[in-house]
């Protein structure tokens, strides 16, 4: 068996995909990489031929029909062997040097007598034309320990483990019935947030691993992109809405957490919906909301309660431009572009 399988799923990914494979290759035999060509139409299954020819026994290539971001993640999730997975998207890639700490550890780890479900490392935003690298660091995260999440402080606004910072153990993924919608972008949200609860050992490395490539206008978390695919961001919001009832999330502090996880992905839809400026995604907005409370209402005030759930929903175009400000402070803070 592997110790760690990563998914790098492709759709017409010729012009950079290759920077993604080479940064993996110094893992050698402790990993796979599985490219899965999701239906690609220009040159990425050859490459991903190419690169399975050239490293047998490391690299396997994985053609299917085109079934969108989160049904390549599936793929992967499926036929991997390792005993860890993680997803590196293929205009990402990751360093180097925190790469091997990381597969040093979790070597060691196999070796004790706890089973850990998640491995968390720093991500940095690459983000194009910026000078000063934004990096996302986890302080309220006790380090180099195995740890449950009553050891975890509190989550700052801002704060979140995101696809790009966290390694899961793939058992754990395939127990928690981990399935991701098929054609739909921006489903990286679900594949954090529905095994959480399933997660009881955590280990944090404070090393910069993953690094976030930020800039290519037709990039899925572009402002106006996100806007032309907010149905997709809705689906999402509400699959998330109805995965759990978080009442009833019997840790506190986790609980706490997939609360604010939540909100940020609700303030998110909600303000894209408002920035579109049209009056059918206004109604959508509204439809969301409602939705959200039809289902659990005291959910529904919590959200509403929350400092950026409540600037959300402020009233008239005065309440408009607040909310827009209130995310150009979100931007800041979580980084989308």
């Amino acid at each position: 068996m592997k110790l760690l399988t990563f998914a790098i799923p492709c759709y017409n990914s010729q012009d950079y995909m290759e920077n993604c494979i080479k940064s993996l290759l110094p893992g050698g035999d402790d990993v796979e990489i599985l490219i899965i060509d999701d239906g690609s139409k220009d040159s990425t299954g050859d490459i991903a031929d190419a690169y399975e020819k050239k490293y047998p026994g490391i690299i396997r290539a994985i053609h299917q029909v085109n079934g969108g971001h989160g049904e390549a993640v599936n793929a992967g999730i499926r036929n991997a062997t390792g005993l860890y997975f993680k997803v590196v998207d293929s205009d990402d890639w990751v360093d180097e040097e925190a790469y091997k700490k990381i597969l040093d550890k979790l070597r060691e780890l196999t070796g004790g007598n706890q089973t850990l479900d998640m491995f968390i490392a720093n991500y940095v935003y690459e983000k194009e034309g910026a000078h000063h690298k934004k990096v996302m660091h986890y302080t309220n995260l006790p380090q180099n320990q195995i740890f449950t999440w009553n050891d975890v402080s509190r989550f700052r606004k801002g704060q979140y483990i995101l696809m790009h910072s966290v390694i899961y153990r793939t058992k754990l993924l395939r127990e928690c019935g981990l399935e991701l919608p098929k054609h739909t972008f921006y489903v990286d949200n679900i594949y954090v947030y529905k095994p959480l609860p399933s997660v009881k050992t955590l280990y944090y490395m404070d090393v910069d691993f993953y690094r976030y490539f930020i800039g290519r206008e037709d990039q899925s978390v572009n402002e106006k992109v996100m806007i032309s695919r907010i149905d997709q961001q809705i689906n999402v919001n509400k699959i998330m809405v109805d995965e759990f009832d978080l009442w009833k999330i019997p840790n506190r502090k986790l609980r706490h957490y997939m609360f604010n996880y939540l909100e940020i992905i609700t303030v998110i839809s909600t303000i894209m919906l408002i920035r579109s400026g049209t009056e059918e995604n206004l109604l959508k907005k509204r439809e969301l909301w409602k939705y959200i409370k039809d289902h659990d209402i005291r959910l529904f005030h919590h959200l509403r309660a929350g400092i950026m759930g409540n600037a959300m929903n402020l009233p008239g175009k005065g309440g408009r431009k607040i909310s827009v400000a209130a995310y150009r402070l979100s931007q800041k803070v979580v980084g989308f572009n």
